[in-house]
């Protein structure tokens, strides 16, 4: 609770497992405030219990495993004296997306390249 509120707490490569009915949170890295200050030295990347009612479980159940979607944390925020883990549904990219990304990248690293030496060759 107190390194998420000095916000301690990163959700970057975190995503939502569901199985046995219950929703755990795996790869959110929260950091603990101080080891000095307690016994217990806790493990940042442990994997935390979401606490979700019985419609809430269904329909995130329902989407992923017809669908094909995946669930992801996208914020952690602060609802009284309750933490509160926002949970998205998300597409996973195609091969062919992926490779147009890359190509868009590269186009642009190119041009950025030909801007910045346009002005050092003459």
């Amino acid at each position: 609770m107190k390194s998420l509120r000095a916000g301690k707490a990163q959700l970057v490569d975190s995503y939502i497992l569901l199985k046995d009915n219950e929703a755990w949170l795996f790869g959110a890295h929260i950091t603990p405030l101080n080891a000095a200050s307690t016994h217990v030295i806790a493990d940042p990347i442990r994997t935390r219990k979401l606490l979700l009612n019985r419609r809430e479980l269904d329909r995130l159940f329902s989407d992923v495993q017809q669908k094909g979607y995946t669930c992801v944390a996208t914020a952690l925020y602060w609802s009284k004296h309750l933490i509160k883990c926002e949970i998205a549904l998300a597409k996973g990219k195609k091969e062919f997306d992926k490779r147009d990304t890359q190509r868009e990248r590269d186009s642009d690293r190119e041009i950025q390249r030909a801007v910045r030496n346009k002005g050092r060759e003459e």
